[in-house]
């Protein structure tokens, strides 16, 4: 049953067919065959691309895909002869793009946290290294903190005299001032 699409042409006009390669044979004395058509319809997959992009809303390290990537469809329509249901040639009609192949988007973090401030150094020691387990000020005068001692600086204790007595601390010479 031919459909509306399909044509009928006898073999004398097929033998232009036959140039192109066909395996049929024309014989004079056969009966002329019907050839028919049929339309064909190839699709072929398009690759999708593939982009990075660099992104501080990441992490350094991180990644994440924001579009996924999807491939596109080609199709390819092919006009096929056939003579008593024998392939004997095809044209190519036309080629057009059914589905645009959609890009894949892939972020790549950059974003670093800033280095914590580095602590200032500290100045140089404001104490004296004559004494050990408290801060003993270098200044004019130091006397022990709650004594009968005029200042101006005062040191809470007990410290240890590990030096000179510079401030005269240790008063009963057993080396622990202010205790």
């Amino acid at each position: 049953m031919l459909r509306r699409t399909d044509l009928v042409i006898p073999v004398a006009v097929c033998s232009a067919l036959l140039l192109t390669g066909c395996a049929v044979e024309a014989d004079s004395s056969a009966p002329e065959s019907d050839v028919t058509y049929k339309t064909v319809r190839v699709k072929k997959s398009i690759p999708f691309a593939k982009d990075t992009v660099k992104t501080a809303e990441l992490d350094k390290g991180e990644s994440v895909v924001d579009q996924q990537g999807r491939p596109g469809v080609r199709v390819r329509v092919i006009r096929v002869a056939l003579q008593d249901g024998v392939e004997v040639g095809r044209d190519l009609v036309k080629t057009y793009v059914k589905r645009k192949p959609v890009q894949q988007v892939k972020l790549v973090g950059t974003h670093v946290d800033a280095e914590p401030a580095a602590e200032p150094e500290p100045a140089a020691s404001s104490c004296d290294d004559n004494y050990a387990g408290a801060c003993v000020p270098v200044a004019s005068d130091v006397d022990c903190a709650g004594g009968s001692g005029d200042g101006p600086e005062y040191v809470e204790g007990p410290v240890r005299v590990v030096g000179n007595d510079v401030y005269d601390l240790n008063r009963d010479s057993d080396d622990i001032a202010c205790g």
